[in-house]
């Protein structure tokens, strides 16, 4: 499929993720800030959301607001990545960002990862449907 605002939409409104609908969003925001359209996805996905390219992912109290709307989302997410990959601890994933000592997932630090994990994945996840993006996931 063609890299195409129109084509964005389209997959918005097929989709019944909320996850999904508000990574979309991100990306119909963003479309008249780029002449080179790929850079929406690669700026995100090479940098990752803690650059702080995704402006409304900076802050703890914007993070922690995005895990709770999107958590079941997010860890669907988290879980398939983790059995397609065969891990089974979450800091084979995050390394040592994971702060082993909250395994439920209470505090800032880990709801912060998933939640800049959850977007990110599915903005590669949209970015999947595009051709244009094949060489930049």
């Amino acid at each position: 499929m063609k890299l195409t605002l129109a084509n964005v939409k389209s997959l918005k409104q097929n989709s019944d993720n909320a996850l999904t609908k508000r990574v979309c969003n991100y990306v119909i925001d963003e479309w008249g800030n780029y002449d080179d359209k790929k850079n929406i996805f690669s700026d995100v996905l090479h940098y990752g959301c803690q650059s702080g390219t995704v402006g409304f992912l900076i802050y703890y109290r914007d993070t922690l607001a995005f895990y709770k709307k999107y958590q079941d989302e997010s860890n669907e997410l988290l879980s398939e990545s983790m059995a397609n990959m065969g891990l089974y601890d979450f800091s084979d994933i995050f390394g040592d960002k994971w702060d082993k000592e909250d395994p439920l997932i209470r505090d800032c630090s880990n709801q912060n990862l998933l939640a800049w994990f959850g977007f990110e994945e599915t903005l590669r996840n949209i970015g999947l449907n595009f051709e244009a993006l094949e060489q930049e996931i």
